[in-house]
């Protein structure tokens, strides 16, 4: 694994998301500062989510759902490259879950 990948996680869906150091810190100091110390959270989001939706604007891009707490979910976005690798693009707490095709649940 490239050292500045800081994590790299299978899917349910057969294909592994990744997300660099320099990315995290994009996402966690300017997109989503509250998922500053989150990244097991969303590790656990892209390795066993309660539901998986495609995205309305870009058939290759996911929203992996975890329901970390009542009323309370955890969404990892990510971009699917090719049939085995990814990288997320983002991550946010959120109480609901986005419309979109449901392609796979628990």
């Amino acid at each position: 694994m490239n050292d500045d990948i800081i994590f790299e996680v299978p899917t349910p869906l057969g294909f592994c998301v990744r997300v660099s150091r320099g990315y995290w810190d994009l996402i966690t100091t300017i997109k989503h500062p509250v998922m500053k110390g989150c990244e097991i959270d969303v590790q656990h989001t892209l390795r066993n989510p309660d539901e998986v939706r495609r995205s309305h604007s870009d058939p290759s891009v996911l929203l992996f759902y975890w329901l970390k707490r009542s009323g309370r979910w955890i969404c990892a976005v990510a971009k699917r490259l090719n049939n085995n690798e990814g990288f997320l693009i983002t991550a946010y707490p959120t109480d609901a879950i986005k419309e979109g095709e449901r392609i796979w649940s628990k």
